[in-house]
């Protein structure tokens, strides 16, 4: 396929937010409705019930992922509740080559190394409407102890703030109807299409 100019190169969207936020679920929406494509991190982390390897993650065991950490593979690699979890290169590279927006589903610390790796890449943060309503999301999930809920819960704030301080999120939104999120997700991605094809610095 031929590669296309450098204005018509492809966007890198991330998402990140706190447990029981609602990222996959806007995710899957923007897919859709920009459209563009999910990329399928790579985890060390066993399958939730209904997920599937190859669409949802690539699960993997713990040399595999070293194995592709040791060639530089990763655009971003983090831990996370004592699993690991990192974005493979070469799939985000081919998208922004071909021009197609693809969106990575990860962590602060993820993004941090997206900032730095791919400047021109779009960042969200996504906020529970409420802590109830946050609590209630995971539980429907029906993954979790009681003990990993109230853990996950407790480290939101602290989360938040540090995606706060961080610097490197284009816009913080409150993911309470998920059609006005991915409306408001969609101009941010339009703005800095904008920006950045008529020469704007997008910061």
């Amino acid at each position: 396929m031929e590669t296309k100019s450098s204005h018509e190169r492809g966007q890198v969207l991330v998402v990140s937010g706190p447990s029981g936020v609602g990222k996959s679920t806007i995710c899957r929406r923007l897919c859709d409705e920009l459209p563009a494509e999910f990329s399928v991190s790579m985890t060390t982390r066993r399958p939730r019930p209904g997920e599937r390897d190859g669409v949802d993650y690539r699960f993997v065991d713990h040399a595999t992922f070293d194995a592709l950490l040791e060639r530089n593979g990763f655009v971003e690699h983090a831990e996370v509740y004592g699993q690991r979890y990192g974005t493979p290169l070469e799939p985000v590279q081919q998208a922004i080559a071909e021009g197609r927006t693809i969106i990575l589903e990860i962590d602060i610390n993820g993004a941090i190394q997206v900032r730095k790796g791919i400047p021109q890449a779009v960042m969200v943060f996504l906020l529970p409407p409420t802590p109830q309503e946050q609590r209630e999301r995971i539980e429907k999930r029906a993954t979790d102890s009681q003990a990993e809920i109230a853990r996950r819960l407790a480290g939101a704030d602290g989360e938040i703030r540090y995606a706060q301080e961080s610097g490197v999120y284009d816009a913080f939104i409150v993911n309470d109807d998920p059609s006005e999120t991915v409306a408001r997700i969609t101009e941010v991605l339009r703005q800095r299409c904008n920006n950045t094809r008529f020469g704007r610095n997008p910061s």
